[in-house]
């Protein structure tokens, strides 16, 4: 997480610790490394993942799927998915001053339908925030159930994000909620 990013009120990417048992956080710095960050990329159980456009690394090093866990194979690695949670310009600086990363695969996404998050914008439609980037990485590691649960789960905190905003009540009636409801 880029220095200020988990103070922000419109960050998603503690939506998906809510979501996903297995998730961890680190903060990022140009000049230091987390020991626990880097303890976690080498351990043998998890095949990392950097997930961030194939547009900004070479083409050898690009993956658009992931290899999904077999729980039958005792070698098999579980997928780690690196996201780069911070503003678009914020994630390219920590994708290139992060050399620790550049030995790992980059999974570039392709999404299938634009961005719904409402609270900042890109100026790229393709852009996506980090509980959709992650929602699709899930699904690529056969964890749809997960994926699939974080789309109401980010409605729900949009619209109370916005409903605050405004100075008005939730309105748990509201399209958000009946998502919510539904997925459970």
């Amino acid at each position: 997480m880029a220095d200020i990013e988990p103070l922000k009120p419109s960050n998603t990417g503690w939506l998906v610790a809510d979501v996903v048992l297995d998730t961890f956080a680190f903060g990022w710095a140009r000049t230091e490394t987390d020991p626990a960050l880097l303890s976690l990329l080498a351990d043998p159980q998890w095949q990392p993942y950097v997930v961030f456009p194939g547009e900004y690394v070479p083409a050898q090093r690009v993956v658009h799927t992931v290899s999904a866990h077999d729980e039958a194979m005792s070698n098999a690695k579980r997928p780690l998915f690196i996201l780069l949670d911070a503003t678009w310009v914020e994630a390219r600086k920590m994708f290139r001053k992060s050399p620790y990363l550049d030995r790992f695969p980059v999974l570039s996404l392709e999404p299938t339908q634009l961005s719904r998050y409402q609270l900042r914008r890109s100026c790229r439609d393709d852009h996506l925030c980090t509980s959709e980037v992650a929602a699709l990485c899930l699904e690529l590691a056969g964890e749809g159930q997960a994926g699939a649960s974080l789309e109401p789960y980010l409605d729900v905190y949009t619209h109370h994000y916005l409903r605050a905003k405004q100075q008005l009540p939730v309105d748990r009636d509201s399209p958000a909620y009946a998502g919510w409801r539904a997925q459970k």
